[in-house]
């Protein structure tokens, strides 16, 4: 027998909280316990309050979930980052 689908949702991050978790405002404004995928982890993936996030929900327990997707913001570079150009 396969296993059961996910159910994926869209929401919006409205709180960080310890050990990698987040609160996640789903659209159908009910509130669910997140943690953050392991290829989010990898690749050094940074979500803050008031991000767009993707949630994949167990249907055996409605009330947590996982992150793996964080929609890009239009918005100032990060401090860390650079433009790539010409290099002398």
């Amino acid at each position: 027998m396969a296993k059961e689908e996910l159910i994926t949702m869209e929401g919006a991050i409205d709180e960080i909280l310890p050990d990698g978790r987040f609160g996640v405002t789903l659209d159908n404004e009910h509130r669910i316990i997140c943690y953050t995928a392991g290829k989010m982890r990898r690749y050094r993936i940074r979500s803050v309050v008031g991000d767009r996030v993707h949630v994949e929900m167990t249907p055996y327990d409605l009330s947590k979930g996982r992150i793996v997707f964080r929609e890009r913001t239009p918005g100032p570079m990060p401090a860390g980052a650079r433009k790539r150009g010409y290099r002398r």
